[in-house]
C-alpha cells in the first residue's frame, strides 16, 4: 500500500507544477535511490500507477522498496497556470524548452531537498517523450545533472525510423502548430470502448487484442489535451530528426556521456518505432546502454502495452525494478 505526499513547486514563469512523494512505509528502503518518474506527452503520471489486472509500473517499484516521484508539469494533472491579469507572458506559451529546462530542474531540486533517501543522486524514468525532456535536460546539463543513471521507456532520441501514419501527422510543422486541441479525454473516454470491436484502429498505441479495456473509464485519466505547440516541435523534430532545444542539439550534445541507461522499448510500436528508441544506444558511451526489447511474432507490443500489457510486471516491470536496484 503507497503513501503520497503531494508537494507543489514554482516553476518561476507562472506555473504551479505538481510533485508527489510515493512509499510502501512497510517496504520503503532509504538506502535505495529516489526513483523520478516523468510521464509522456498528451498523458500525466496517472498512468504509471495504474494497471487494469495487477501491480502498476509503481506499484512494482514501491514494493522494491523505492521512493518514487512523480512529476507532472506544464499542462500535465493538476499543475496549473496561476492566474493573473496583465499581457501575454512566456508561460503561457509553452514547449520543449520549458518542460526539459524550467520545470523539470524545479523538480528535481524540490526533490533532492525533500528526499527521505541517504543516497546522493536520482534515477529517473523518463516515459515516451518524459524521456526525450530527459534528453535535453542531460544535453545541456553534460557536467552538473545529478543523476546516477536513467531508464528510458518507449522514449526517442533521434528519429531513425517513423511510421507512416506518424509521418503523415507531422508532415507539416506550421500545420501541425495551428490545430488546437481541447476534450481529448472526453473523446478517448467515448472511443475506448469500441476499440476492442475494431482493435487495428489503436494498433500504433496498443495492442488492443492483449490489452485489457474493462477498466477504459479509469485509464482515458492519464489523457492530456496535446500543446499546439509542441506539435510543431515535435514535427520539426520529426523532420530533422534529431531533436535541438533552444539551439542544443541533443544527439551531438550527448555523444560518449558516461551515464548507466536502460532502453526499454516495444517491438511493434507505432509512435516511437524501435530504431528511434534505440538511437540512443550509438550517441551514449559504448557499454553504458542495456536494451531490452519487449515482444514478439506472436504476443507483439505497442506503445502503451509497456505500461499496461498483460505481461507487463514479468516483462517490464521485473527488469526494471533489476536494473534500478542494480545501480543502488
Amino acid at each position: 500500500m503507497m503513501t503520497t505526499q503531494r508537494f507543489t513547486v514554482d516553476s518561476g514563469d507562472g506555473w504551479t507544477l505538481d510533485l508527489r512523494r510515493h512509499v510502501d512505509p512497510a517496504r520503503h528502503n532509504p538506502d535505495l535511490h529516489p526513483v523520478v518518474m516523468v510521464p509522456g506527452y498528451a498523458m500525466n503520471s496517472f498512468i504509471l500507477g495504474f494497471h487494469p489486472s495487477g501491480l502498476s509500473m509503481m506499484g512494482y517499484l514501491a514494493e522494491a522498496g523505492f521512493e518514487l516521484w512523480t512529476t507532472d508539469m506544464r499542462g500535465q494533472g493538476e499543475s496549473r497556470r496561476r492566474a493573473r491579469s496583465g499581457p501575454l507572458h512566456l508561460g503561457d506559451r509553452f514547449g520543449l524548452g520549458e518542460l526539459a529546462l524550467v520545470d523539470l530542474p524545479a523538480m528535481l531540486a524540490r526533490i533532492r531537498a525533500e528526499t527521505a533517501s541517504t543516497r546522493q543522486g536520482l534515477l529517473p524514468v523518463g516515459c515516451s517523450l518524459g524521456a526525450s525532456i530527459l534528453y535535453a535536460y542531460l544535453a545541456h546539463h553534460r557536467q552538473d545533472h545529478g543523476l546516477v543513471g536513467m531508464v528510458a521507456v518507449g522514449g526517442p532520441l533521434r528519429w531513425e525510423a517513423v511510421h507512416p501514419a506518424m509521418r503523415l501527422a507531422f508532415a507539416s510543422p506550421r500545420l501541425a502548430g495551428l490545430v488546437p486541441f481541447a476534450g481529448t479525454r472526453a473523446l478517448a473516454r467515448g472511443a475506448l470502448p469500441l476499440v476492442k470491436h475494431a482493435p487495428s484502429l489503436l494498433s500504433l498505441y496498443m495492442n488492443a487484442h492483449q490489452v485489457d479495456l474493462s477498466q477504459a473509464d479509469q485509464l482515458v485519466r492519464t489523457v492530456e489535451d496535446p500543446v499546439p505547440y509542441i506539435n510543431r516541435q515535435v514535427a520539426r523534430w520529426v523532420k530533422d530528426k534529431d531533436l535541438v532545444v533552444r539551439g542544443v542539439n541533443s544527439t551531438q550534445a550527448l555523444k560518449g556521456l558516461d551515464l548507466d541507461l536502460l532502453c526499454i522499448l516495444a517491438n511493434r510500436d507505432g509512435i516511437v518505432p524501435a530504431a528511434a528508441a534505440r538511437s540512443v544506444a550509438s550517441i551514449l558511451e559504448p557499454g553504458r546502454v542495456d536494451v531490452l526489447e519487449v515482444g514478439d511474432a506472436q504476443r507483439w507490443y505497442a506503445h502503451a502495452d509497456l505500461f499496461i500489457g498483460p505481461q507487463a510486471q514479468q516483462e517490464v516491470f521485473e527488469p526494471l525494478r533489476a536494473w534500478l536496484v542494480a545501480r543502488g
